[in-house]
């Protein structure tokens, strides 16, 4: 992904302040949420075109990451799922480490299996799964 987009902070202090935190710490485990690890995706704004930055719950499987776009089983999409749809090339970084990625959203049975992984990582996703009427979107996070 090239970053020569301008940078623009979330409207959103907590996203705001884990991302600093990440970022001064070069490093993610200075954060976490919910009390879980997370990884920081860098992507592109799917209408500003601008470089956003978003940490999300860390879930992996043999090296493989996931986003899951929950917003906590809000009857929306959290925005950076628009961004993934609209760019799906983005930044990962995991611990001290960056890599371009590509956000693959998944379907059927290989969504069925990372939803368990998901679930197992932070259980209360069942619950936003139970609380919204639609199918929470999960993105397997491929290194390119």
């Amino acid at each position: 992904m090239s970053t020569e987009a301008e940078y623009e902070p979330s409207p959103d202090q907590w996203v705001r302040d884990q991302v600093a935190a990440i970022e001064e710490a070069g490093d993610t485990n200075a954060v976490q949420v919910m009390d879980r690890p997370v990884v920081l995706m860098t992507t592109r704004g799917a209408k500003s075109g601008k470089i956003r930055k978003v940490p999300v719950m860390r879930v992996e499987h043999e090296g493989t990451f996931l986003a899951v776009a929950s917003k906590g089983g809000a009857p929306e999409h959290p925005q950076w799922y628009h961004n993934l749809v609209a760019h799906p090339e983005i930044e990962l970084m995991v611990d001290r480490e960056r890599w371009p990625a590509v956000a693959r959203r998944i379907e059927g049975e290989e969504r069925a299996e990372w939803w368990e992984r998901a679930v197992a990582a932070y259980p209360p996703y069942a619950d936003y799964q139970a609380g919204t009427d639609r199918q929470i979107p999960l993105f397997v996070l491929e290194r390119r």
